[in-house]
């Protein structure tokens, strides 16, 4: 069966940086538009990065532009979100999609807390 599983997620202070990992299994990985979204309490979920099924495209929200960068391993079967500078506003849910024309699917997510 599918399975997003993503890890990384933690606290951490003002200023510093997390990398998010995001397993997938059960599907052609190197066939799906991968993506980072991200929801904070009593928010609406929020598109946080997107990369191309060869790696060599991204897009980013304002919001993680020059601070997030997005990344994928199609060996590994594994997409990547280097955080650095956070914010508090950084903090949410942070949540791995794949997406194709064969299907849609989402992790359980990772909680990311940027606090002092």
């Amino acid at each position: 069966q599918v399975q997003l599983v993503e890890s990384g997620g933690g606290l951490v202070q003002p200023g510093g940086s997390l990398r998010l990992s995001c397993a997938a299994s059960g599907f052609t990985f190197s066939s799906y538009i991968m993506s980072w979204y991200r929801q904070a309490p009593g928010k609406e979920r929020e598109l946080v990065a997107t990369i191309n099924p060869a790696g060599g495209s991204t897009r980013y929200a304002e919001s993680a532009k020059g601070r997030f960068t997005i990344s994928r391993d199609n060996f590994k079967n594994t997409v990547y979100l280097q955080m650095n500078s956070l914010k508090p506003e950084d903090t949410a849910v942070y949540y791995c999609n794949a997406w194709s024309v064969m299907g849609n699917y989402w992790g359980q997510g990772t909680q990311v807390t940027v606090s002092s």
